[in-house]
């Protein structure tokens, strides 16, 4: 099978070369958030969940959620998020209970202990967001636009796996 690559004029190889970047940069920084949580939870010797399970507590917060809610809200894949959810009920970061609907969908939330890493994650995020804004690295409007461009850029790629499939 070929492809056919397209010719791009410069403006066309120009957008091409700053969404490719803009790619590599979200690829980037969900690593070294993942990085930063990680050590953070060292320094604070909490070794035994990882930094991808202290953000599901995180998103989670006070809510009550199924694995299913967590994969259709896009922010978790299928076996990653069951396998975490099980990891962090038998650790007793979260309770569980079957539904009394639907004998196979479990709802989660979480205990206190839970509750607890979400509230030092939280923690880390407003040192971080006054370390951000105390070095005028990026101000509110500068938020706004970045939050803004990367909704779009959210809901573009969410039609592209809706309609092609």
């Amino acid at each position: 099978m070929t492809h056919h690559v397209p010719v791009l004029d410069g403006s066309q190889k120009a957008f091409l070369s700053c969404y490719l970047e803009n790619l590599a940069l979200v690829e980037r920084l969900h690593r070294l958030l993942l990085d930063v949580i990680k050590d953070e939870f060292e320094r604070l010797g909490i070794l035994e969940i990882n930094s991808v399970q202290a953000l599901l507590l995180f998103n989670i917060g006070e809510n009550e959620v199924t694995a299913g809610e967590l994969k259709s809200r896009g922010y978790y894949q299928g076996s990653n998020v069951s396998y975490n959810l099980k990891k962090l009920v038998e650790l007793g970061y979260m309770h569980h209970q079957r539904s009394d609907i639907d004998r196979r969908s479990v709802r989660v939330r979480l205990t206190e202990k839970g509750r607890h890493v979400r509230g030092l994650i939280g923690e880390l995020f407003a040192r971080h967001a006054e370390g951000i804004e105390r070095r005028a690295l990026v101000d509110t409007s500068g938020m706004d636009e970045i939050n803004t461009a990367l909704r779009r850029m959210e809901r573009f790629w969410s039609e592209q796996i809706r309609y092609i499939y």
